[in-house]
């Protein structure tokens, strides 16, 4: 009977605490929203996040994806799986002094397993995965957000409730939808906070799961404090701003847990109240748990120093010019008003931009700026906040703003100039995790507008309203991110005066081959940036090509007057000389350029064409063979020396230089065609034969390929098959030299056998 009456009494149980935890006040009651089951608000967060971005999955790689992926040779099998660990993003050894020091060798893992398993750069997959982080983000979201709306609170049976269903939906549906998430997700570099994101989301709720409710208030397991703490590092190695989360844990567990009243905690210290004996600090453990939290930080910042090797990277004045400012006030003014423009993208994401640097956001230099109005509203807010965050007398206030600034401040301030400079004026993708602090402020606001509101229904669908433009934005946003047309081109709107901005489009039409359109972008950014090396080394190189070689002189020597140690321009302005016949000028543009960059295969192959006009043969040959050890890939080196050892009579040396080639580069077939020539001068016709057959059949269209392979035929007496394969040259290019004569001598030889024949 005991047991059958303990089994009935459970439910009410049960209820008694449900009804208990809803004694507190809760943002539900006031918001006028959709209330869903946890599964189905789960199941429409992840919808509308895919819907959102599901247009970005046939992507191409853009911007700094190339760099991150394309050109990392971490992420090639070749690559040993523990140089990862020491180097950095980019796929730089992290001792070195060029380094980025972006240490997240988490993410490129991925990278590598996304390259690995698509057999080769196929951006398909690495957008997939993308997408598929930002759906399971917003749905942790809601389980984070019931958190920090509604309290960490348990029933009889240790399942946490969600005391507020309604406004956790919202706040996960107003981070699933925010357009500024549109880098992270539709720019596969932004995998990298998607990843941090997820491990952050993940020690946070492994942190809320060391708790246990009971009459006498909270127990805590140590082992999952511990957990969290080791996401909290996994996280960092996915991005630095992960490590932001352990701090994030020490204000909730003091907010939440111990329901500490910050501004009452300071009245007594200062005053030394003997009533903080009694504040049960020390018995509830956050002591304790905070001192965890610190270890662990400290031991992976420790860490994390011991490995990056070197001190801070070293960025440039375009990169973050206000951190360069000479005066303190200057620095300060500016580090605010970018401060200001992020909280604006948070409320206002319309204008958005791939890069934010060079001449975007001009320096306010002045206080009669009229920016600095921006300043003051962002204090003014914020001030406002923090002050209610402290002394409203409503503790459940207090907690939500608290815990809202915390989210929204602590995570940005790895990217806020405070600490260290940082590399960027404005970068979206550092929004992803203050949005969180944003998406808890709004959902606050919008309960107590409800409050207010005599027609709740009107205030519900403004805010549908805004959900729906969110989603429209990011769509048309993940588009403009499917190509690099678009995404440079959808820029010059947002930052008209950003030099990056034209200098990317003006690349884009360059590498489509659209020159004169590109030259009026390269010289828009050399306007917007008198400094801009490497606008002027595009553009030099591109009135190189077209001829213009005084002016293209003149932008390369400015450009290495500006940047001494600027290797490819050096290299570049040594072709123009060249080109010039100022052949000794050319020569130590050269050696200038391999003395800033020692591993330079291109410079020592443009070197060994400079000693070939020159007829200084053995330097020629020395400068190709120092190209082809450094790169052992480099076809026209290797086709350079082949020719120039033919040429001058060496044919056992030539033959022997077109074998090791082939042995590295088996399906070259400009170096099948060389060496071939050199087989037949030796009188090796057969072996010439399948060499050029082989090359014809890579590249049918060569009229030169089928010339020579008459020539052979000539010389072998297969003079059918010589005829058919002049024929052929001719008709691919009826102006190929000495074919039509060879043509013609052979026509008069079939003659003549004709004529002896009959």
């Amino acid at each position: 009977q005991i047991f059958n009456q303990h089994n009935a009494e459970a439910p009410n149980l049960e209820q008694a605490f449900h009804r208990m935890a809803q004694m507190e006040p809760n943002l539900d009651h006031d918001v006028s929203w959709f209330l869903l089951p946890s599964y189905w608000a789960k199941m429409v967060v992840a919808l509308v996040s895919f819907l959102c971005f599901a247009n970005s999955y046939d992507g191409d790689f853009v911007f700094d994806d190339s760099e991150a992926i394309i050109n990392n040779k971490d992420l090639r099998a070749e690559t040993p799986l523990g140089d990862l660990w020491y180097h950095d993003f980019w796929g730089s050894k992290l001792s070195s002094n060029t380094s980025h020091k972006s240490y997240r060798p988490l993410t490129v893992l991925t990278f590598r397993i996304n390259y690995l398993c698509a057999g080769g750069f196929y951006p398909v997959g690495f957008h997939v995965i993308n997408i598929i982080l930002h759906c399971t983000i917003s749905v942790l979201m809601v389980d984070v957000f019931s958190i920090l709306l509604g309290g960490l609170q348990f029933s009889n049976k240790g399942r946490r409730l969600n005391l507020a269903p309604k406004s956790s939906l919202l706040a996960a549906l107003l981070f699933a939808v925010h357009p500024v998430h549109t880098e992270c997700v539709a720019g596969i570099v932004g995998r990298a906070d998607l990843l941090c994101a997820l491990f952050f989301l993940l020690s946070f709720l492994g942190y809320c799961k060391a708790f246990r409710e009971n009459k006498e208030g909270y127990t805590f397991s140590v082992f999952w404090v511990l957990v969290s703490v080791i996401l909290g590092a996994i996280a960092m190695l996915c991005k630095e701003q992960g490590i932001t989360i352990l701090g994030l844990n020490a204000v909730f567990d003091a907010l939440v847990i111990n329901k500490i009243n910050f501004l009452e905690l300071l009245r007594k210290l200062l005053y030394k109240d003997k009533s903080l004996e009694n504040a049960g600090l020390l018995r509830k453990g956050l002591l304790f748990r905070i001192t965890l939290l610190m270890c662990g930080g400290a031991s992976i910042l420790y860490m994390r120093w011991r490995i990056m090797g070197t001190g801070p990277p070293a960025f440039t004045e375009v990169d973050n010019p206000a951190s360069f400012a000479d005066s303190l006030f200057v620095r300060a003014i500016n580090y605010n008003y970018y401060y200001s423009l992020n909280a604006w993208l948070l409320l206002c994401p319309w204008w958005l931009c791939f890069d934010w640097s060079m001449g975007c956001i001009p320096l306010i230099k002045s206080v009669s700026d009229w920016r600095i109005i921006a300043l003051a509203a962002l204090w003014f807010c914020l001030i406002g906040l923090i002050c209610q965050a402290l002394c409203s007398e409503d503790s459940h206030k207090r907690r939500i703003l608290t815990l809202g600034l915390g989210f929204l401040i602590i995570p940005f301030l790895p990217a806020s100039n405070l600490f260290f400079r940082v590399g960027f004026v404005i970068a979206e993708r550092v929004i992803y995790l203050p949005s969180i602090g944003y998406c808890i402020l709004f959902t606050y606001g919008f309960s107590l507008l409800s409050k207010q509101a005599k027609k709740k229904k009107i205030l519900a669908v403004a805010v549908l309203g805004i959900l729906l433009i969110n989603v429209m934005r990011c769509a048309l946003r993940s588009s403009q991110w499917r190509s690099e047309e678009q995404l440079f081109r959808s820029a010059l709107s947002v930052c008209p005066l950003n030099a990056k901005v034209h200098y990317n489009v003006g690349k884009n039409l360059a590498d489509k081959g659209n020159q004169s359109a590109a030259i009026k972008y390269y010289r828009e950014a050399v306007r917007l940036n008198p400094k801009y090396v490497h606008a002027m080394n595009n553009l030099g190189n591109i009135l190189k090509e077209r001829n213009e070689l005084h002016e293209a002189e003149e932008l390369l020597s400015l450009a290495v007057q500006i940047q001494p140690d600027f290797a490819a321009a050096w290299m570049n302005l040594g072709i123009v000389q060249n080109s010039l016949r100022r052949f000794e000028e050319a020569e130590q543009s050269y050696w200038t350029a391999i003395k800033h960059r020692k591993k330079y295969p291109d410079c020592y192959y443009n070197l060994g064409r400079l000693y070939a006009d020159l007829n200084r043969h053995i330097d020629a040959l020395n400068a190709w063979r120092n190209a082809t050890v450094l790169k052992p890939e480099h076809s026209l080196a290797w086709n350079n020396m082949i020719i120039l050892l033919d040429n001058t009579g060496n044919l056992a040396q030539a033959e022997a230089v077109g074998r090791e080639a082939l042995e590295l580069i088996p399906n070259d077939h400009s170096l099948m065609f060389s060496l071939a020539n050199v087989l037949g001068k030796s009188q090796k016709y057969k072996e010439s034969e399948a060499l050029f057959l082989k090359a014809i059949k890579a590249n049918p269209n060569a009229a030169s390929y089928h010339g020579n392979l008459a020539v052979l035929y000539h010389r072998w007496g297969n003079l059918d098959l010589a005829k058919k394969h002049y024929e052929v040259s001719l008709k691919l290019d009826p102006m190929a030299p000495g074919t039509k004569e060879n043509y013609n001598l052979l026509r008069r030889k079939l003659e003549q056998l004709q004529k002896k024949g009959g």
